[in-house]
């Protein structure tokens, strides 16, 4: 009888799952030492680096996230991580300042991930901070019609469409 051996974990693997355990029960504060320290004995990690990234905006710290994001996008990540991180971002460059820039990362995201409607709702953050209002509203509506199930909203969707189309 051949036996297939069992998977083996990335020895960082269980740790991370416990730190991010952490956090997500409110002890954002007391995982950032425990993820760094993980990132200094298993560096260039791009996982431990999105969770990096993530409680830094957690503890409202984006210009320490920032390298953070960049780095784990730059490593790769597994699909779900890197639309994730791409939020992260360009949520991250918005609040920073660099609304080129978070432009330019949440609108490649888009086209990356078609299916994923949340880069829009970002995406008009930035506009509304750039102040092309029009524009951010345009996509905001444009979104609200394509996603939402509402039968008060699907049975004006035509009217908000064309609304939105004059703005």
């Amino acid at each position: 009888m051949n036996s297939v051996p069992p998977f083996d974990l990335p020895a960082w693997k269980d740790e991370l799952d416990a730190i991010v355990g952490a956090r997500a029960h409110g002890q954002s504060r007391e995982v950032l030492p425990r993820l760094k320290s993980l990132d200094e004995r298993h560096p260039n990690i791009p996982e431990i680096n999105y969770q990096l990234a993530w409680t830094c905006d957690v503890l409202d710290r984006p210009a320490d996230a920032l390298p953070y994001y960049e780095k784990a996008i730059a490593l790769g990540l597994a699909p779900n991580e890197l639309s994730g991180a791409l939020i992260g971002l360009g949520s991250t460059l918005r609040t920073l300042g660099q609304l080129d820039r978070s432009a330019e990362v949440l609108s490649s995201a888009k086209l990356q991930f078609p299916d994923n409607p949340e880069f829009d709702a970002f995406l008009a953050l930035t506009l509304h901070a750039q102040g092309k209002h029009a524009d951010a509203l345009r996509l905001a509506l444009a979104t609200l019609c394509a996603t939402s199930e509402d039968p008060g909203l699907t049975a004006y969707q035509r009217a908000i469409r064309h609304a939105a189309s004059q703005l």
